[in-house]
């Protein structure tokens, strides 16, 4: 031990690896090692040169590899490689730097009608799904129906933000929107409707062939009385269905007129029961009701419970869509399903494919329809099963 009062040189500070390495030397710090030691200084991401220096490529060869749409000019092993190396060291494409060297945004706006519509989130899904592989973004946007402000106001808000092409999954069957888009060489497609006499691009469930679906059901399980809950004819699916109705029941040989119609005035439960108790005011004799849409289904649901019948035993009801938890409903619904979650797939890629050719639309009308598949649930039965 030191005597008392002898020098005792300063010891010199203990510094932890943060206040050693601080920030103006991140630039020289590995990037794998500078995002662990550091996370609140994140997103640094690594670099695409880092990449190709990991893989032994060119930074063109490694930017090729790694971009879906020029991968066919690179050799399968090195895209492998690449990716590897890209991996490895957990890179992520910079949209912003990819927006500057293309002029684009690098997003997608995409407008619905009912954010709250459980009808949507699988579409959406699947548009995000797809353009996502290709560093896209999405933007979504609701345009309620009831305005006729809230669509052109959100198409003008989303123009502005730049974004490289357009979704709608709202639109009347006059497509004044759609045009509108088109002449402003945005490249537009449409989901879940159709818009008459218009080049722009649809992809769309076959509602002629779900609703003959729903119909040759109940026929085939002895009903011959059967009233139809329709959506609005504004929309393609409103009157599509319809039409889809009224030609199933001429098929069939079965009385159809305007007193075995009843209209909502939207896709929703509330309208589909004001719809339902104008139907069922009008005839003691409906055994079945098709309806245009699951929720237009469930307002039915209250309606017969309203009148003293039974869903399923007194009335038979069909819904459309076959959306989230229609199997927990009570009876549960017998629906037909669309594979929403495809479509939304199908519609990005089309705006993809119309993005990467710097087209607006197309020269003849391109309209992809969904396949339709009946689920029979206990809504449905036979006459006189009860």
């Amino acid at each position: 031990m030191p005597p008392s009062g002898a020098f005792l040189p300063e010891r010199p500070p203990i510094r932890t690896v943060f206040e050693t390495f601080q920030y103006p030397t991140l630039s020289r710090t590995p990037t794998l090692l500078r995002n662990r030691l550091y996370p609140e200084t994140m997103p640094f991401g690594s670099t695409l040169r880092e990449v190709a220096d990991a893989a032994g490529v060119h930074i063109s060869t490694a930017s090729r590899a790694l971009n879906e749409a020029t991968q066919s000019m690179v050799h399968p092993r090195t895209i492998k490689k690449v990716h590897e190396a890209a991996e490895s060291l957990e890179y992520r494409p910079n949209p912003l730097a990819r927006g500057l060297r293309t002029n684009r945004t690098m997003t997608v706006g995409m407008v619905i009608s009912d954010i709250e519509n459980s009808l949507f989130g699988p579409i959406i899904a699947g548009v995000e799904e797809t353009i996502g592989r290709t560093g896209y973004s999405l933007l979504i946007a609701e345009a309620v129906p009831h305005d006729p402000k809230a669509l052109p106001t959100v198409i003008d808000a989303l123009v502005g933000r730049r974004v490289d092409g357009m979704i709608l999954a709202t639109t009347t069957r006059s497509g004044e929107h759609a045009e509108r888009l088109k002449e402003w060489r945005v490249p537009v497609v449409l989901v879940n409707r159709v818009v008459e006499g218009t080049t722009v691009p649809a992809v769309v469930g076959d509602d002629s062939k779900g609703i003959a679906l729903a119909v040759d059901h109940l026929v085939e399980l002895g009903h011959t009385c059967i009233g139809h809950l329709a959506g609005p004819t504004t929309t393609s699916t409103g009157a599509n269905r319809l039409d889809g109705f009224v030609a199933r029941m001429e098929f069939h040989g079965l009385e159809h007129n305007d007193a075995t119609i009843s209209q909502a005035s939207w896709f929703q439960l509330e309208p589909g029961y004001k719809a339902a108790c104008e139907l069922l005011a009008r005839s003691n004799d409906f055994t079945a009701i098709v309806a245009a849409t699951d929720l237009i289904a469930l307002g039915a649901y209250r309606a017969i419970r309203e009148r003293g019948s039974e869903v399923g035993i007194d009335i038979s009801v069909t819904g459309y869509n076959d959306i989230a938890m229609m199997d927990l409903v009570y009876p549960s619904l017998t629906s037909i399903r669309i594979p929403y979650r495809r479509m939304g797939s199908e519609a990005g890629a089309t705006l993809l494919g119309l993005i990467a050719n710097n087209s607006e639309g197309v020269d003849e009308p391109l309209v992809t329809k969904m396949p339709p598949e009946l689920v029979v649930r206990d809504s449905t039965r036979r006459i006189g099963s009860a």
